[in-house]
């Protein structure tokens, strides 16, 4: 029996977080989730288990809301970075869990990069 499309996205995404965390031990993870609708970024302390900072395209005062394109990753990658240096955070690592590293999931890592991010 063939595996199904949420499956695959799942063990994709294990796999994804599993070698990122072995490589950059110590480091907050940048995490990433992108739907049809919206897209969000969270800062992750997974010693401590707590997010540090987060952005979405559904918060009122960025003005995004229902927007999933382009522009609102990069703006999403943006303001995250502005959150994670309000929380003294400088460098962190990008992990994009199942997702493919092109267009917006691009886009928001360019984004935090130019808010600057160290990723």
């Amino acid at each position: 029996m063939a595996n199904s499309k949420r499956s695959l996205f799942i063990k994709r995404r294990l796999r994804v977080r599993n070698k990122l965390r072995a490589v950059n031990a110590g480091r907050m993870r940048l995490s990433v989730h992108r739907s049809n609708k919206n897209i969000s970024a969270q800062l992750i302390d997974d010693v401590n288990g707590v997010t540090v900072a987060s952005a979405s395209s559904l918060e009122k005062d960025l003005g995004l809301v229902g927007k999933n394109n382009v522009e609102a990753a990069k703006k999403i990658g943006e303001t995250i970075a502005e959150r994670a240096k309000k929380a003294g955070v400088e460098e962190a690592y990008f992990d994009r869990g199942g997702f493919l590293f092109h267009g917006k999931i691009k886009a928001v890592a360019d984004g935090a990069r130019e808010g600057g991010l160290k990723i």
